[in-house]
Formats: C-alpha cells, structure tokens, sequence
C-alpha cells in the first residue's frame, strides 16, 4: 500500500493558511480562490498568481525559510485516522509506503513522523519526478516489492493519484477530503478507482474482503 501525503494523510489547512498569511490575503478569500481554480481543472499554482502576478512557489518556499518561517506539520496535522489505520494495515501484514509531492524538507519531517510505521518513504524531489508524471509512479512501482497490479495507491486526487496510479496498473483508493476530495467527487472518473473512502479506516476491511474474493 502507498499513501499520497496531502489530505490524505496530513490536513493541509494550517499550510493553507500560512501562505495566505504570507501573501497577506485574508485566509478565507485563498481558500476561495483555491477552490474555484480546483473546481475549474486549473493548476493549484495559478491560486498564487491571483493575488501576486509572476509568484514562484519554489523560490518563495526558500524565502519563508530563510526568515524562520517554513512550510511544516506535525502530529497536529495528521488526521485523526492515519495511526490507527496504519497499526491494523501493519498488524494485517502489508507492506506500507508514503510517496507524494513534496519538498526534501517535508520528506525530513515525514521520516521523523513515521520512523516506524512505514517501510518506504519517497518524495518528488527525492524522485526527480512529480505526479501526475508517470515517471513518479514508474519510482514507485520499482520501489515496493510488488507487482503493480498488487499496488493499492491511496489518495485524495482524481488527476493526480487515481487516474495516473490506474494508467500505471495499480489499484486506486479515493478519499474524499480536502478540496480536491470534496469537488472531485461526482466527476464520473471517480468510478474508476477501485475503492471510494471517506476515512482511512475502511480500508483494512476493504482489502481483506477484496483479496478473500480475489484468491
């Protein structure tokens, strides 16, 4: 199993915020703006542009850094079903990984949350590959130890998770939450992952009911 990180396992308000607060637009007018250029099909990254013409996302990343004020998270941020999905995933036996896009920085922060809890965890800049690029989920396919129809990629995204995780031969996993998992929903494609989730925590059923079918 392969998680995806945003809104699917770390609540990505907080970060929402903050780059408000950088870009001194009042939070509740970004997350507006986010969720009509979501709504559209657009790059999240045009969010940014609204409200500063020519802003460069990876250069202002390094600048809040500079000035102590970094992208992060923490134990705070993670939805209140990762643990517990991921101690029944691991006492079920399966192989665990996260994989998403995100920064060097955030793959740190990651490797402290989960030192024991995950076998593998892989970030973009790490890959040299960002989804929905299928090189990303080529990496993934060459990292877990399995076959990639054996490969369940959970995440919140139809663009950029279960559409390019399926065209890649592995099972998908939607979870509706966050901006993308709430207006994404009734988009017919999301018919084509294999299960449709509101929490994590139906998941060890899930799987444990699909593969008694499939033996």
């Amino acid at each position: 199993m392969v998680f995806d990180v945003g809104e699917c396992l770390v609540d990505e308000t907080r970060e929402y915020g903050t780059w408000a607060d950088w870009l001194g637009v009042p939070r509740h007018t970004f997350v507006a703006q986010l969720g009509a250029v979501i709504a559209q099909g657009r790059d999240y990254r045009e969010t940014f542009q609204v409200f500063a013409p020519g802003f460069d996302l990876s250069e202002e990343r390094e600048k809040r850094a500079a000035v102590g004020r970094p992208e992060t998270f923490g134990e705070d941020d993670l939805y209140p079903d990762v643990r517990g999905a991921f101690a029944q995933l691991r006492s079920d036996g399966l192989w665990l990984a996260i994989a998403g896009n995100q920064t060097v920085r955030a793959g740190a922060i990651l490797r402290r949350l989960f030192t024991d809890d995950v076998d593998l965890i892989g970030t973009s800049d790490d890959w040299g590959a960002s989804k929905p690029d299928p090189a990303f989920f080529d990496r993934v396919a060459e990292a877990v130890p399995a076959e990639p129809h054996e490969i369940l990629y959970v995440g919140d995204r139809l663009d950029n998770d279960v559409l390019p995780a399926r065209a890649a031969g592995m099972r998908t996993a939607l979870i509706r939450r966050g901006p993308w998992g709430w207006i994404q929903q009734h988009d017919p494609a999301a018919g084509q992952a294999t299960f449709r989730i509101d929490s994590l925590a139906e998941l060890p059923d899930l799987i444990a009911k699909f593969n008694a079918a499939a033996s």
